[in-house]
Formats: structure tokens, C-alpha cells, sequence
């Protein structure tokens, strides 16, 4: 009995096709909506691999072709991991340095937002208060072409509460506090953003 067996560009096609449904896919679930850009830069690398590998007669792994796929695509979140290893550190240099680079590289609406959200933090770890809440207020504007999924939007709620309170401002902190509370309910920033309205209102007594 003769072994069915596929042909290997078409295997590659495959492959890429349906790492742009998964990823596409989780972005969707996410609520940061369906970006255009991601998959055009999927289609035009696979263009490239899988037609030059084709031309000059080279066998190219689908392992392979998803590891240039996410590189290509997630470079501006992969960045964003490495600056925030170095805020946690405290050093913010590199980091902002980082966090820079993540937006000259062209991301996608949804990268740029994740790399702003987490600038933002760093800013308020860095003690850069005013500058935390110029940037976290920017992602939240309503003509923000950055897109939030629904835990990056509370995340940034969430740190621009914190960053009101560290200026006084809590009618403003108490706001976003409730808002982290209705948008992500049982997540680390609704326990976090309870603790804190709890923390006032021990204050306040």
C-alpha cells in the first residue's frame, strides 16, 4: 500500500497559513482585533523563504519557517520582553532604549500598544510619574490608533490609577481602579486594584 505523501512547498504553505489562523486567532480572543499588518508580513516572508528556497532548489523546514515567522512578526513583543527583564532590574536606560527600538521597528497596532503599556509601567517604577500618566492616558484616548486587548487595557488602567494616586488625585485613581474592576473581573489587576480601594478606604476612616 502506497504512502500518501506531500508535497514539501505545499507543506510549507500550510504550515504558514496556519500560523497565521493561531496567531491571528489568539489576537482575536484577546479583543485586540485582527491585524492587517501581521498578516501581510506573514504572507510576504513566506513569499520570500518558500519562494527562495524553491528557486535555488533548497529544502526549507517548517520548523524553521515558524521560527522567522515569529521572529519576523513578534519582534517588537519579543523586545519588550527583554526591556522588561532589565526594568525589573532598575535599569531603566537600557530599557527605554529598548522599549524605543520596539516602536521604530514598525509593530502592528496591538505590539505598539503592548510596548506602550509596559513603558508606561516602567515609567511609574522609574518614579517618572507625570511622564507614566502622559503615556497611559495617550494609549486610552479615543483616537489612539494603538489597539488594548482587554488585559493590556486593564494593565494600563490599572498603573495610570496607581500613578493618580501617587499624585493625589484619587477621585481619578478611585475611577480607573473600578473600571480594571468591571473590564477583567477575578484578574491580578482587579485583586490588585480591590486591594488598593480597600487600602483607601482604611485611609480615609
Amino acid at each position: 500500500m502506497a504512502l500518501l505523501t506531500l508535497d514539501p512547498t505545499l507543506l510549507l504553505l500550510l504550515t504558514a497559513c496556519l500560523f497565521i489562523l493561531v496567531f491571528g486567532g489568539l489576537s482575536f480572543i484577546r479583543r485586540e482585533g485582527l491585524s492587517v499588518q501581521f498578516a501581510v508580513e506573514s504572507v510576504i516572508v513566506t513569499t520570500v523563504l518558500v519562494g527562495g528556497s524553491w528557486l535555488l532548489g533548497l529544502r526549507l523546514s517548517p520548523i524553521l519557517l515558524l521560527a522567522l515567522l515569529y521572529l519576523v512578526t513578534m519582534r517588537s513583543r519579543l523586545i519588550v520582553d527583554l526591556a522588561n527583564l532589565l526594568a525589573r532590574q532598575h535599569r531603566y536606560g537600557p530599557a527605554f532604549r529598548l522599549y524605543q527600538l520596539g516602536l521604530a521597528w514598525w509593530p502592528d497596532a496591538p505590539s505598539r500598544g503592548i510596548v506602550l503599556t509596559n513603558r508606561g509601567v516602567a515609567e511609574l517604577l522609574s518614579g517618572q510619574v507625570e511622564t507614566a500618566i502622559h503615556t497611559l492616558e495617550g494609549l486610552l484616548a479615543p483616537d489612539n490608533p494603538s489597539r488594548l486587548g482587554i488585559k493590556y487595557e486593564a494593565a494600563c488602567r490599572y498603573n495610570l490609577g496607581f500613578a493618580y494616586e501617587q499624585k493625589g488625585e484619587d477621585a481619578r485613581a478611585v475611577r480607573e481602579y473600578n473600571r480594571v474592576i468591571d473590564l477583567l473581573p477575578a484578574s491580578i489587576y482587579t485583586r490588585a486594584a480591590e486591594a488598593a480601594l480597600r487600602r483607601r478606604k482604611k485611609t480615609d476612616v
